[in-house]
């Protein structure tokens, strides 16, 4: 098995958290927050990681409610990995992200940030939690990308 690079994604209409992580390692670590609402922006900066990072995939967190239904924004996140796909040409799988930002925030206190001023260090945080999610059901599970 080669260890390839996977960049998570934790998408807002404000900010969208990224992730990176290895697959030997299975271990997702907050990256940045790209902090735009318009599309072009956005897409420059994460045409900008994926050069960076050469990943081999990516991953979006999905957004649903408690019992499971989908609702707007899952509606917006699958669009999301539409484009990611449709512009960079890499597989893009979705993972669960619900609680994530709940995660994401017990975190960021436990190692004493004030989580009310550093919203963008729980998006990015948020992402690790999405990707770190993934990681743990590919272990149990045929990895094979959604897109």
């Amino acid at each position: 098995m080669r260890d390839e690079v996977i960049l998570a994604f934790d998408f807002g209409t404000q900010r969208i958290g990224v992730a990176v992580g290895a697959t030997m390692l299975r271990n997702a670590r907050p990256l940045t927050t790209i902090s735009a609402a318009a599309n072009a922006p956005r897409f420059e900066a994460i045409g900008k990681l994926i050069a960076e990072w050469q990943p081999a995939q990516l991953v979006v967190g999905l957004p649903l409610s408690l019992d499971g239904s989908e609702h707007e924004m899952t509606a917006r996140c699958r669009r999301f990995a539409q484009q990611l796909h449709g512009r960079f040409k890499l597989p893009v799988a979705f993972a669960d992200e619900r609680l994530s930002s709940a995660e994401a925030e017990a975190r960021l206190r436990a190692d004493g940030r004030d989580v009310r001023r550093d919203k963008a260090a729980i998006d990015a945080e948020a992402a690790a939690v999405i990707l770190q999610s993934y990681f743990d059901r590919i272990d149990h599970a045929d990895p094979a990308p959604s897109h």
